[in-house]
């Protein structure tokens, strides 16, 4: 993808979570449960959206995106790691690592926009209950969808732009089990200080500030609903500060990783397992499951299939 920028490295080492087998093999099982638990949750959530007329409205559209967003993230990363733990042949290729690194600061930054979006879909619906299929019109969910992606993509691309010109020293080993820009720069023969600044810059204050901004736009909402009616506010603060819990465990490892992107304890491939496998099936849980309509229409979802099922 940008090997001709660089020395000739063909692929990198992963050390993974542990060098210890006994824990590698815990590491196994629990990723390969939490990771069936993902792609049979989310995509259960996709199909349900996609497919029952009575999810067409704004607010199941988004989360079906997020679900979509997130079951992509997983896939990035987690069966690499499950093939890894098995086989113990831990290396990427160049080109895997690179494309590993585009594909989940697209996504990352996709997702980010996505929160803002449903936080948006949430104050409209909330606040201005009478305007809210006016102000959420089709038109204007593909509009937010669309930015986000293309928001997503510029971010990722802006990302590589920094490092496409980086040489190697030769140490390919990352200690990590998933390439990332904080591991993949300090590989590099490049002044650490002006990369640490550049990932700070873009991936540290993006985080920051998108997650900010959610808790702010979270606040408001509960503040309106208090100042229209106390009866309502116990509900609207149970489904928000589920929300908040999720946007907590999505943000705050990114916070971390990318507000000191060269820490001198190996903390960031734990807190990258929230991201990877804790918060795909938290989103599904809180976002749909609490949700009554989201309910009854798994459950037709899940009963057609079976029919299906029977019937081939």
């Amino acid at each position: 993808m940008f090997k001709t920028n660089y020395t000739e490295l063909s692929e990198f080492v992963f050390l993974g979570l542990s060098t210890s087998r006994p824990i590698q093999h815990f590491f196994l099982a629990f990723s390969m449960v939490f990771y069936v638990a993902i792609v049979l949750g989310n995509t259960l959530v996709v199909l349900t959206v996609a497919f029952d007329p009575h999810l067409h409205f704004p607010m199941y559209f988004l989360l079906g995106n997020l679900s979509f967003i997130d079951l992509c993230l997983s896939t990035l990363t987690v069966p690499k790691m499950i093939s890894d733990l098995s086989s113990g042949h831990n290396t990427i290729s160049f080109q895997g690592c690179v494309f590993q690194i585009f594909v989940l600061h697209v996504l990352g930054g996709s997702e980010m926009v996505l929160l803002i979006a449903m936080a948006w879909d949430r104050y409209v619906a909330i606040c201005k209950p009478l305007h809210y299929l006016t102000i959420m019109s089709p038109q204007r969910c593909l509009l937010l969808l669309s930015s986000a992606w293309v928001i997503g993509l510029l971010h990722s691309v802006a990302q590589l732009a920094f490092v496409v010109h980086l040489n190697f020293c030769g140490p390919n080993k990352i200690d990590s089990f998933y390439c990332d820009l904080p591991q993949f720069i300090k590989l590099a023969c490049a002044e650490r200080h002006i990369m640490q600044f550049m990932v700070t810059a873009n991936s540290g204050f993006i985080s920051v500030g998108t997650f900010f901004l959610l808790i702010i736009s979270y606040i408001v909402i509960l503040f309106t609903v208090r100042k229209h009616s106390s009866g309502d506010l116990s509900k609207a603060f149970s489904t928000l500060s589920a929300h908040i819990s999720v946007v907590i465990l999505f943000f705050g490892p990114c916070i971390i990783v990318y507000m000191w992107p060269f820490p001198t304890f190996p903390m960031d491939k734990f807190l990258a397992i929230l991201d990877f496998m804790i918060t795909p099936i938290l989103n599904p849980a809180i976002y749909t499951l609490r949700n009554k309509d989201m309910k009854v229409a798994m459950r037709r979802m899940i009963t057609q299939l079976l029919k299906m099922i029977k019937m081939s």
